[in-house]
């Protein structure tokens, strides 16, 4: 992904986990058992941390350039829908197969940070 795909992207997914946390404050907060909305509201939580993450991978793109950070800023972005994606799909009771998306949107992530890691290191300004 480029600098400014990934930064529009940030964007788009801190809108949307903003629109999901109000969600969940307001319209889900009453419907929901309680462990279902605590699901829903780690979905959210992680949401807004990979998007601020994935915000900072774009800034970090402008200035080193390489393969290796925007395959980070890729497998970021799919591990965040996997993963958060699974979460809101449990909490609002979808089948528990469906669930197996968490971990490997979780998996996803480490690589895609230690990637991140390794293609700051070795990047040149």
């Amino acid at each position: 992904m480029t600098s400014r795909a990934t930064l529009a992207v940030a964007g788009a997914l801190l809108a949307l986990a903003m629109l999901f946390g109000a969600l969940g404050a307001h319209a889900l907060a009453g419907s929901l058992a309680p462990d279902r909305l605590q699901v829903y509201r780690t979905a959210v939580e992680f949401h807004f941390y990979q998007a601020l993450g994935l915000l900072g991978v774009g800034l970090a793109l402008r200035a080193l350039a390489g393969a290796v950070l925007r395959t980070a800023a890729a497998v970021i972005l799919a591990g965040t829908v996997l993963f958060c994606g699974g979460l809101y799909a449990l909490a609002l009771g979808a089948p528990r197969a469906l669930g197996v998306s968490a971990p490997l949107g979780g998996l996803a992530l480490i690589g895609g940070w230690l990637l991140f890691a390794f293609g700051a290191w070795r990047a040149h300004a």
